[in-house]
């Protein structure tokens, strides 16, 4: 089962999550049937989005991380709620590049670096806090650490893997650390976390030598006492529902509605995006979904 975990230093100069996503990116995989280049890429989106997510802390909230860098694999998407349970897709799921040639997927050429990562923050008040930042590699860790540092002035380190079986394709391994420095933080705390992050392994072989999301925090943070502050098991979990998709319909308006209810098929079918979910709709459904609109645009003339 896939835990995340948050830390604090007694200090309280940093604070530390980790999280061992493997379960959530070969579900993700399972799902949207992704290359080896595809899920490398959402892998680490959706990683990083649950450890995002997680540090909301507001029940009912969610974080969404959308990235369009033109490359061959178009959006991708990650949505975490705010314990770090997480959905996604990407456009195209089926591109695979050659390796590297250091033998890594290639991530970065995958997802492209002539966009932009948007980071939307919804607390369930007012309008949804919105920040974007150029891509600077594609490769989602270095983007989402730029995120931090260019639109919220927070030092921040974010290290994600993605282990691929590069035979067979099957998703293996996937975690992420995310590492940032409070107000509290001195320079003299800064610099042993730069020596620590130096020698620290890669997440996926500290995850491959059998280590947990508290015990990759501890190396992390390794001279400082640290303190777990809350841990949580995390799922890739879809919100779906027919009478979400049937909310989504009425927003067609009137006219689209009647256009397919009178076309020749017998039922309309709409799939999520996120899970691959199918739900159908009868003629008589689109129906009343159009009454309802109709009644809908004429209260509001």
């Amino acid at each position: 089962m896939d835990k995340i975990l948050r830390t604090i230093t007694s200090d309280g100069s940093l604070m530390a999550s980790a999280i061992d996503s493997s379960q959530i990116v070969y579900t993700a995989q399972r799902i949207h049937g992704l290359s080896k280049t595809a899920c490398a890429a959402l892998g680490r989106l959706l990683t990083g989005a649950s450890l995002m997510g997680n540090l909301l802390k507001t029940e009912g909230a969610s974080l969404t991380l959308k990235v369009n860098g033109g490359g061959p694999l178009g959006n991708l998407v990650a949505i975490s709620d705010a314990h770090g349970n997480v959905r996604g897709y990407v456009d195209h799921p089926e591109v695979e590049l050659p390796l590297k040639p250091n033998g890594k997927i290639d991530v970065g050429g995958g997802v492209g670096n002539q966009g932009r990562l948007a980071v939307i923050r919804d607390l369930g008040e007012k309008e949804p806090y919105i920040g974007q930042v150029a891509l600077i590699s594609g490769e989602i860790a270095e983007d989402l650490t730029n995120y931090y540092a260019s639109s919220e002035q927070v030092p921040t380190v974010c290290a994600l893997g993605v282990l691929v079986d590069k035979e067979k394709g099957e998703a293996m391994l996937s975690g992420g650390l995310l590492i940032q420095a409070l107000p509290g933080a001195d320079n003299a705390a800064l610099d042993r976390l730069e020596q620590n992050i130096a020698k620290l392994d890669s997440v996926t072989t500290m995850l491959a030598k059998g280590l947990t999301p508290e015990e990759m925090c501890r190396a992390a943070l390794e001279g400082f006492e640290v303190e777990i502050l809350d841990q949580a098991p995390v799922h890739y979990v879809c919100n779906c529902s027919k009478e979400r998709f049937a909310r989504g319909l009425l927003t067609l308006g009137s006219r689209e509605l009647l256009s397919l209810h009178g076309d020749e098929r017998e039922e309309v079918e709409t799939v999520c995006h996120y899970c691959n979910k199918k739900y159908v709709f009868t003629k008589a459904e689109i129906a009343d979904l159009a009454r309802q609109a109709a009644q809908a645009e004429k209260n509001n003339s």
